[in-house]
């Protein structure tokens, strides 16, 4: 029987492509819902809830950190309880009534606050209790059904692909219990002298997980696969209690997740950039000339469009185009390594932090020269066109292109088989850091500026040196560029050479000592 027969058959096990339009629809529309709703509530908070910038900022930011953070709790229950199915089904309720509920606070005029007066923009009545607590109900609603969503669906998607099959490994990479107790209890046990004398690698067979080889680093932990007389077993080979015996299988496991760590925490920096882009950009738009034609305005919340625009142009072509290009000339299957993708990504921020602040600096200019209007809560409108935040948000849409997505496939891939969904969650998990990371820089720059000459985020972006905390943050990426490129360096794809696989050994001749012999 050919290849080609076997990888047919194997084939008929995963719906492919056919999946495609409802994964990717699901995903959509709650990106739509929950990004679309995060870049014009800091329009509607200030608006209509009668909230100062600042505080507005921070709501937003600790909204859209605690939807990815919900999204490693979202993954624990969905690979350990209720599976990808029930999970996404339940989430998408969840996210319909967040919706349902924002959209009531808006239609119904006692579930806000009464619209501030001209002239007392200072004195605005602000929410009620009630008030406020119905908005965060809406909130609530919506962190449940991203925190399902968006790890589930991405695992959900790509298990639709078949990864023992050469076009299922190519669907994957376009779609894009351990135990470290037994290892402190043995801590002052010496390793042997060859890699697999005296290890346990019991290899459970109804394990969907790939059997990997032994590696050195984190050779610490091989000391809780070291078998000794006091060691006991079950029938079936395994060890009777996991908290004193491991298997080599399940400590290199543990090293896949510990290895991305390194990476995980390089990615918090970056993320702050995609942060800005739903939050001071729209304050930026707000005080440009957003006007198009005679008669018609650009929302200022919409400009994130032109990201969103910017990521599904360059996804196809690069997919389609440049990656097959790549492949003739590296030999690897998406052209280049996942690492250096992100590595692209992370170094387009920079640019992206540095075209922010050039662009603010001629907001800025125009604003006190030449204005055009004037906003009663925020002052003078700059006569820049609103276009001109087109270039900024590009680049932050191809950042994310290859830093985001890249890192989504890179968790996927080096994570066991069987904690996809959590793999999912981590870049969510770091991007809610980052959230509440840009919260607090914003501020400790807010309280520390404030009242003095060069205040750099007033309520008047004219007023202060929005460009300032463009260019700081721009400089946090190039610290972060130089410590991603360390930790890849020194990063080992699951699998790769410089470890072997370790076969079964005999539990009784290693305890008698008989196996310990070269």
């Amino acid at each position: 029987m050919g290849i080609e027969e076997n990888e047919e058959r194997e084939e008929i096990k995963y719906s492919g492509v056919r999946a495609m339009p409802f994964v990717i629809g699901n995903e959509t529309f709650e990106k739509l819902g929950t990004i679309g709703t995060a870049s014009n509530l800091l329009v509607y908070l200030t608006s209509v809830f009668n909230m100062k910038s600042i505080t507005a900022t921070n709501l937003v930011n600790i909204f859209n950190g605690t939807i990815n953070l919900a999204t490693l709790v979202g993954a624990f229950l969905c690979d350990t309880y209720f599976g990808r199915y029930k999970t996404l089904g339940f989430a998408s309720i969840s996210s319909f009534l967040g919706m349902l509920v924002l959209t009531l606070t808006a239609a119904i005029s006692k579930l806000h606050p009464p619209q501030c007066r001209p002239g007392e923009t200072e004195n605005c009545p602000g929410p009620s209790t009630w008030q406020m607590l119905f908005l965060l109900s809406g909130f609530g609603f919506l962190v449940i059904g991203g925190g399902g969503i968006r790890p589930c669906n991405l695992a959900f998607g790509a298990d639709q692909f078949n990864p023992n099959t050469s076009s299922g490994k190519r669907g994957i990479s376009s779609f894009f219990n351990w135990v470290g107790v037994a290892a402190i209890r043995k801590r002052k046990l010496k390793l042997p002298s060859g890699a697999s004398l005296g290890l346990f690698n019991h290899i459970q067979k109804s394990s969907i997980n790939a059997q990997l080889p032994h590696t050195d680093q984190f050779r610490s932990l091989d000391k809780a696969a070291i078998i000794t007389p006091d060691d006991k077993f079950n029938e079936d080979g395994s060890a009777a209690s996991p908290w004193r015996l491991c298997s080599i299988q399940q400590l290199e496991e543990v090293k896949c997740l510990v290895r991305t760590l390194p990476i995980w925490t390089s990615a918090i920096i970056y993320y702050v950039t995609l942060v800005q882009r739903q939050t001071y950009t729209v304050f930026q738009a707000l005080q440009m000339d957003r006007r198009l034609g005679p008669s018609f305005k650009i929302p200022a919340a919409s400009y994130t469009m032109f990201s969103m625009v910017a990521l599904t142009i360059w996804i196809p072509i690069y997919d389609q185009i440049i990656v097959p290009a790549l492949r003739k000339i590296t030999g690897k299957e998406g052209g280049i390594t996942v690492l250096q993708k992100m590595g692209i990504g992370v170094f387009l921020a920079i640019v992206t932090m540095s075209v922010s602040g050039f662009v603010e600096v001629q907001r800025r200019s125009l604003a006190l020269k030449n204005p055009i209007g004037f906003d009663p809560i925020r002052g003078s409108v700059s006569s820049l066109s609103g276009l001109w935040l087109v270039p900024q948000l590009v680049l932050g849409g191809l950042s994310e292109a290859f830093t985001l997505i890249a890192q989504v496939e890179f968790f996927y891939k080096q994570f066991p088989e069987n904690m996809r969904s959590i793999a999912g969650s981590l870049a969510f998990v770091g991007i809610a850091v980052s959230s509440y990371l840009s919260s607090l820089l914003i501020l400790i720059i807010h309280h520390t500026t404030k009242g003095t000459e060069t205040e750099w985020l007033p309520q008047d972006l004219n007023k202060g040196r929005l460009d300032y905390f463009y260019y700081l943050v721009a400089a946090l990426e190039a610290v972060n560029l130089g410590y991603f490129i360390v930790c890849a360096r020194w990063y080992k794809y699951k699998g790769s050479s410089g470890g072997r696989i370790i076969e079964e050994v005999d539990v009784e001749k290693v305890q008698t000592g008989k196996e310990l012999t070269p």
